[in-house]
């Protein structure tokens, strides 16, 4: 993996991921160029299967500082690159009950491309949420007191 350009932090936070997928994106000039600027979130996302096709819906990408009338639309939907045994496996996730398909990080390859990294994912409970933060001090616990 590359240098990573967007996290979405609230991922792992609220959703158990199950099965991760790296996706090349289609994006136009400008928005790379925002993006390596920093200028993207993709806290609101999800990802669209449509066979054959499949999309990012709401990655917010913002408009280029230098873009002009030449700029994007900053929601706009973006079509994700796939092969076709990953858009069945994404579509067959999407069919079980409580699963969905969020995006994890958008980062740069070793060739320069940019990729997503996206997830088949189960939404948390509210009590799965506490009991992660409890066992996540927990093992902060230990670590100090390994390290005194």
């Amino acid at each position: 993996m590359g240098k990573e350009l967007v996290v979405n932090r609230k991922a792992t936070y609220d959703y158990e991921i199950l099965e991760t997928f790296e996706a090349g994106i289609v994006l136009l000039g400008s928005e790379i160029k925002s993006l390596k600027d920093h200028g993207g979130a993709l806290r609101d996302a999800w990802v669209d299967v449509r066979v054959p096709e499949v999309f990012l819906i709401n990655a917010s990408i913002a408009p280029y500082s230098h873009g002009g009338v030449f700029n994007h639309e900053e929601k706009r939907q973006r079509k994700l690159l796939l092969h076709k045994r990953e858009i069945e496996a994404l579509r067959k996730g999407t069919q079980q009950k409580g699963l969905s398909i969020i995006p994890l990080s958008i980062f740069l390859n070793k060739k320069g491309f940019a990729k997503i990294r996206i997830a088949i994912a189960r939404g948390k409970k509210a009590y799965d949420k506490r009991a992660a933060i409890k066992e996540k001090e927990h093992k902060k616990a230990i670590l100090r007191s390994l390290d005194n």
